[in-house]
């Protein structure tokens, strides 16, 4: 048998001493780490999955303008309205317009809301007999470029809105393009010419030569005289319910007609089918009294209901 040499044997046994050190400290450190690991990616995971902090509220700030301008009786009014806003037109005995806007702002800073009002807001033009009101703001791009090429994008897209409440002659034409909000007009007899986003419309009317294009409702239509005063009224509605209210003992003609989802409905107790026509679901050619001018009413899908005017006159 071949016997080691001492130096040989000697090593031997130090590596034989060493070997279950090393054994142990491998062991052990291997679970650390993975521990460590896990740990760090339970965190990791932990904070990804945290809810992000909500944003901070937009602080707001409502202005009023005041406008009048004289404007004699047959003048016309254009207004073009604000994408969001509603819009009131009513008559008043006074031959002038008055314009009243109250502007709504929206922005982080107090000094976005400096930089916005100075931006969103109206403009007038008027001569002898017509006033144009017209809205500008952040969303006409060829304006911003003229009047504030360099705004932060990021305040393009932030809330504003505009009421406007405008009082007007009786006898006046009224031109309207409104965007989305309330539009309300009573007691005006014109060449009315009406072009509405959503937001639904009140038409408290007696006569004038009307023409109203409605994106959505609900819309009213109240005729204020037994018989209309002027060439007819035209309503067009694309979706959502029309109410139409006449008084009692009303002349006139009323054609309503649903194009496609919906129904007419006529619970107005003087109101018979015209000679040669025969109601149907959704449309109805009917005279009231002695006849007279033609009112027309039209939906794309809702509701048209014909009724009494229920109260007070």
């Amino acid at each position: 048998m071949k016997i080691a040499p001492p130096e040989n044997r000697t090593r031997s046994r130090v590596v034989a001493r060493a070997l279950p050190l090393l054994l142990a400290t491998t062991f052990f450190a291997f679970p650390t780490s993975g521990v460590s690991a896990r740990q760090s990616g339970r965190q990791s995971g932990a904070q990804k999955n945290a809810p992000a902090p909500p944003p901070s509220p937009l602080l707001k700030r409502t202005t009023t303008k005041h406008e009048v301008h004289r404007l004699g009786y047959g003048g016309s009014l254009t207004i073009y309205g604000a994408p969001v806003g509603s819009i009131t037109v009513e008559a008043w005995p006074k031959a002038e317009v008055e314009i009243n806007a109250d502007i709504e702002q929206s922005a982080a800073t107090e000094e976005d809301l400096a930089r916005l009002s100075a931006i969103n807001g109206f403009v007038l033009d008027a001569d002898v007999n017509s006033v144009r009101v017209t809205t500008v703001g952040v969303h006409d791009r060829n304006y911003i470029k003229r009047v504030a090429r360099d705004l932060p994008k990021n305040l393009l897209s932030l809330p504003w809105k505009i009421d406007y409440r405008v009082r007007v002659p009786s006898s006046c034409d009224l031109e309207i393009y409104s965007g989305q909000g309330l539009l309300t007009i009573s007691g005006v007899e014109g060449a009315l010419r009406i072009n509405a986003g959503d937001g639904g419309a009140s038409l408290a009317l007696a006569g004038g030569d009307v023409e109203a294009t409605l994106k959505g409702g609900p819309v009213g239509v109240r005729v204020g005289a037994r018989s209309w005063r002027g060439r007819g009224m035209s309503v067009r509605l694309a979706s959502g319910d029309l109410t139409v209210e006449l008084p009692a003992g009303f002349s006139g003609d009323v054609d309503a007609e649903v194009l496609r989802m919906g129904r007419v409905e006529n619970d107005y107790a003087g109101l018979a089918p015209r000679e040669d026509t025969k109601p149907t679901e959704r449309t109805l050619q009917a005279r009231a009294g002695a006849g007279g001018a033609t009112l027309s009413f039209t939906v794309g899908d809702g509701t048209l209901r014909i009724k009494q005017v229920s109260g007070k006159q």
